[in-house]
């Protein structure tokens, strides 16, 4: 079974999430000012572009952010 562009929208911001974590324990990674949204946009493929909009961030970003507590 294929992943819709919706699924793979899902995973390319969990993983623009989870990767820009990282990067903002260790300041000199990421460019300055640039901002987790800035980092996920840069970092998604143009063709998914599209399926992402601000709530399926706040979404995933919230989901990741509880699971992570959870797992502490």
């Amino acid at each position: 079974m294929a992943l819709t562009n919706r699924e793979k929208a899902i995973v390319a911001v969990s993983n623009a999430i989870s990767v820009y974590s990282v990067y903002t324990k260790n300041p000199d990674m990421l460019p300055k000012n640039m901002s987790m949204i800035d980092f996920i946009l840069k970092s998604t493929p143009e063709p998914l572009k599209k399926e992402i909009s601000m709530d399926l961030i706040d979404e995933i970003f919230a989901y990741v952010s509880n699971t992570k507590t959870e797992l502490s």
